[in-house]
């Protein structure tokens, strides 16, 4: 399939070259053929683009003066351009990242669900009355913080753009987005959609770049109020770090390695299918993954021979052309780097019971078989490291105490699964496991409306839901004597 959609930077409402006149060269991971290039940005188009959203949002302009209700048609708007270009993205999406048509499907959908849920808000966002002394009235606001840097990733590169766009679009921010330069194409698609329904000039700027050059640059200027970063624990650093020259806000969610625990009371039938979508859906690539299975010893070798069956039974391919249910890695260099981990853990005694390579059927493409480890311990490296691929350990555990102490033996913190049909079991765990979420018998799963991010080294702040209100606006508090 040949790509038709946009290429050019979006910046101040027009579509421009970039200053240097450098591009990105992008490919399909599943054939390896070239698939499409795009305008790179330097540091002078991210400049360019930080000052169009600064205009933007400055006191007077057109979207600071929009009433929440036009704020929230324009938002509505947003939704609608976005599902017609549906399947447009969805087939851009799998071609550019790996991920099957169905996954980029689900994706798209996550978007425009979640610009539906933050338009409701934009006539939500209050303050309250703060009681003080006598003769005085005292009350707070919440305003927009101002310009917001959205940095995004590869492997949901739609969904997690749109996630953190939304929020800040719904409490008057305008927006520059910097998408992977591995996969920079779904993104253009919020600025068509800003073009069709008519945002102001400079509320949404997209800037494919580099992470070294383009996102340095972005995080780090003066003028940007909020930095919103997804990706891994070392970049965040380094992106918090660059957010310090200008004192802006920081929300990171950063890498995982979830634990889905597996009790000898759970239904291992449902708890396999279900590990089994946490960490081979979008071939592993996830900071939410359930990397680590923990199971019960008096249903360890039951599940070990469930969780390789079914891997070993998932078909692979990656186009519209095929029934393919994983497709492959974003590149060349994320396959090697997979491989060299499943290398490692055979090194450090563990025993893989299914995959284990790439697939020989495949003569193209960066695919890795569905790999399952057993005989792991929590020391090994493929347990301690992430490796955002589909790779799973399992571990064996004696009871629910050192299920807990290896679940939360973890230097990340963003995602458990508990697999039980004992309610205070499930509760007891869900109130012990040192996590931002955890899930009771079901894989990880997450809607528009409900809080997501880390503890440790998973990030601080929260996307979705009420709390990405507060992240994209500052409090004022205003303070009148009456007499």
């Amino acid at each position: 399939m040949k790509y038709s959609g946009p290429t050019d930077l979006y910046i101040a409402g027009e579509w421009t070259q970039s200053n240097s006149g450098e591009t990105i060269q992008t490919e399909d991971p599943a054939t390896e053929e070239k698939y499409a290039t795009v305008q790179k940005a330097g540091a002078s188009d991210i400049d360019a683009a930080v000052k169009a959203a600064s205009a933007a949002v400055s006191r007077g302009s057109e979207w600071r003066k929009m009433s929440p209700d036009k704020r929230r048609e324009k938002i509505h708007a947003m939704a609608d351009a976005i599902e017609e270009m549906k399947d447009e993205i969805s087939m851009v999406e799998s071609h550019d990242n790996g991920k099957t048509p169905f996954e980029a499907g689900l994706e798209v959908d996550m978007v425009i669900d979640t610009f539906r849920y933050y338009a409701g808000w934009t006539d939500k966002v209050e303050g309250s009355e703060v009681p003080v002394s006598d003769s005085r009235i005292n009350y707070t606001t919440r305003e927009p913080v101002g310009v917001t840097a959205h940095i995004s990733p590869w492997n949901f590169p739609f969904q997690l753009a749109g996630r953190s766009i939304a929020p800040a679009l719904a409490t008057g921010n305008s927006v520059v987005l910097k998408p992977s330069s591995m996969t920079p194409l779904s993104a253009l698609y919020y600025a068509k959609a800003a073009e069709e329904v008519g945002l102001p000039s400079g509320v949404i700027n997209v800037v494919p770049g580099s992470g070294s050059e383009a996102g340095g640059a972005l995080a780090s200027h003066e003028d940007v109020d909020h930095v919103t970063f997804t990706g891994s624990t070392e970049v965040g650093k380094t992106i918090q770090q660059d957010a310090a020259e200008a004192v802006a806000g920081v929300t990171l969610e950063l890498g995982g390695k979830g634990p889905a625990i597996v009790l000898p009371d759970a239904d291992l039938d449902a708890a396999s299918r279900g590990v089994q979508y946490g960490i081979f859906m979008n071939a592993g690539q996830m900071c939410w993954a359930n990397s680590r299975l923990l199971v019960h010893e008096d249903v360890y070798d039951e599940m070990v021979e469930k969780i390789s069956s079914i891997a070993e039974g998932i078909p692979l391919g990656g186009g519209i052309d095929d029934d393919g249910q994983m497709g492959p890695v974003v590149s060349e260099d994320q396959q090697q780097e997979i491989l060299d981990y499943i290398e490692t853990g055979k090194e450090e005694g563990a025993t893989v019971v299914a995959g284990g390579g790439t697939p020989e059927e495949k003569d193209s493409g960066h695919f890795v078989e569905p790999t399952v480890f057993a005989d792991v311990t929590n020391d090994m490296t493929i347990a301690r490291e992430e490796i955002f691929g589909p790779v799973l350990s399992i571990i064996e555990v004696g009871d629910d105490a050192e299920a807990l102490n290896v679940a939360n033996d973890s230097p990340f913190g963003l995602t458990a699964c508990v697999w039980t049909n004992d309610l205070s079991r499930a509760h007891t765990f869900a109130d012990q496991l040192d996590y931002g979420m955890v899930m009771v018998n079901e894989t990880p799963n997450t809607w528009p409306q409900t809080p997501f991010g880390g503890t440790k080294q998973s990030g601080h702040g929260r996307a979705q839901g009420e709390m990405a209100i507060n992240e994209y606006t500052e409090v004022k508090n205003v303070h009148i004597k009456l007499e």
